[in-house]
């Protein structure tokens, strides 16, 4: 009983097995079928105007032919390739990196990135000039470049004025009271510019001896930026002999376009970075300068820093970073934008997977940022990631439309073998000779594969045909 049992049930599940099979079989074969009926040609992916019947590899460039289907036939002829539609399906924006976004009216603040140059305040560069005619004695330490405090001894001189300030102001201290009052005032002055300083003029006072050479000292505490003196140098009144800059607060000179100087304002703060030492600090917009660089078409903008630990040098280049305030307009991520240097072109979204090329006026650019002025409108779609590929895509199917002459038409071939529409101009070295006549190709195994044997392509339809010149959509 049990023997029978057993043969049943192992009856039972060939049975089913064979029926679901049976079923699975039909329709797969239907589905197959009912491909295959929907089934209108095979393209090439990267030249879209060779289409063949079977499938295999394109023969212009090698790549695995794609089938298209009834559906996708309808969908591909809302994309025009005359005035530089592409659809890109799909798989292939996920392949390339294509990212959409509406387009908005972009306000508030920004970011200008600047690259800064450290420069000397010039309101803290004090000259020091040959009070009178004479002759260097003593150089003390320090040259270009060195530190130096202030009342620390820079040189000492002599000169016949000195004996005759001396002798003026001994007769003053020893006049009359009254009337030396004033004429020590004078000799003290006549002293104090000779180089003389206060605590030395009391010495003379005390002593009443005459001395013959002055201390010159430094006025301020900075660097030697310029030294013109050496032993027994003989000097002239009024020649320039030492140049010392206080660098306790330097100037930041920064270049500017023209369109972005309009948003600078004085008082506003900035933020600067000096990389190599990894330094930050902030720094005050004091005035934006009106010289103009007609090379750089630039202004100069002009900041203000403490340097009170002396890390900043005259020659040294920061970072600055800027907030500015901009109104209201429409300004897209600066990748959306194509410059091919004749014409600024973005990519809009026609319908789904569809993009058009847009031509577009632009005007500033801040950051990543970029103001559109003409071309787009507030709601748009437009395509800010993978613009390049799609742009080569865009030019290569609009390529037989771009070669037109400024008559408005030009003259394409086809090409026997792959089908594909070529110039003769831009294919004069890719032709063949076959009976009197001569032929284009769109690459070397186009003609390779007709010379082999051109008999079998004669039944191709051949010869110049006009193609009218779609503008592009503006």
């Amino acid at each position: 009983m049990k023997r029978l049992a057993y043969i049943f049930g192992l009856v039972a599940v060939i049975v089913v097995s064979y029926v679901a099979g049976s079923w699975n079989s039909r329709r797969v074969s239907g589905e197959n079928t009912n491909q295959s009926a929907g089934l209108r040609y095979y393209h090439c992916p990267m030249h879209p105007s060779y289409k063949s019947d079977k499938p295999g590899d394109a023969p212009c460039c090698g790549m695995k032919l794609v089938p298209v289907y009834a559906g996708q036939e309808s969908a591909n002829a809302g994309a025009s390739e005359a005035d530089g539609a592409v659809r890109v399906s799909a798989d292939k924006q996920q392949l390339i990196g294509v990212h959409t976004s509406v387009v908005e009216s972009s306000k508030g603040s920004r970011t200008l990135r600047l690259l800064g140059r450290i420069a000397s305040d010039e309101t803290r560069i004090y000259r020091i000039k040959a009070p009178a005619d004479g002759v260097i004695r003593d150089v003390h330490a320090g040259t270009v470049g060195s530190f130096i405090k202030k009342n620390e001894p820079l040189f000492s001189y002599y000169a016949p004025d000195i004996y005759q300030a001396q002798q003026s102001y001994f007769l003053a201290l020893n006049g009359d009271r009254l009337r030396s009052n004033v004429q020590m005032q004078v000799t003290q002055s006549r002293l104090q510019l000779l180089g003389m300083g206060v605590p030395e003029i009391e010495n003379l006072k005390e002593k009443q001896q005459f001395i013959e050479k002055i201390a010159v000292k430094s006025p301020i505490s900075g660097v030697i930026i310029a030294r013109e003196v050496s032993p027994d140098l003989v000097f002239s009144k009024g020649e320039e002999l030492y140049r010392i800059v206080d660098l306790s607060s330097v100037w930041i000179l920064a270049d500017v376009f023209e369109q972005e100087a309009q948003y600078l304002r004085p008082g506003v703060f900035a933020k600067i970075t000096y990389p190599q030492a990894e330094l930050q600090f902030n720094a005050r917009v004091s005035d934006v300068l009106p010289q103009f660089d007609p090379a750089t078409r630039t202004l100069k903008v002009r900041l203000e820093a403490a340097n009170s630990h002396l890390n900043l040098r005259p020659g040294m280049f920061v970072d600055v970073e800027l907030p500015i305030r901009l109104p209201s307009t429409l300004a897209v991520p600066a990748d959306a934008v194509v410059n091919s240097g004749f014409k600024k072109v973005v990519y809009v979204e026609r319908t789904a997977g569809v993009y058009e090329p847009r031509m577009v006026k632009t005007g500033w650019r801040i950051g990543e940022s970029v103001q559109i002025t003409k071309g787009l409108e507030m709601g748009e779609r437009i395509v800010t990631s993978g613009t390049f590929l799609i742009d080569s895509e865009s030019r290569m199917n609009s390529a037989p439309a771009q070669m037109a002459s400024h008559s408005g038409e030009a003259k394409v071939v086809k090409d026997l073998v792959c089908g594909m529409d070529v110039s003769p101009e831009s294919s004069a070295t890719l032709k063949s000779q076959y009976k009197g006549e001569t032929y284009y190709f769109c690459s070397e195994m186009c003609k390779n594969n007709f010379e082999a044997g051109p008999e079998k392509y004669m039944h191709k339809p051949t010869g110049v045909r006009d193609i009218s010149v779609m503008p592009m959509a503006k």
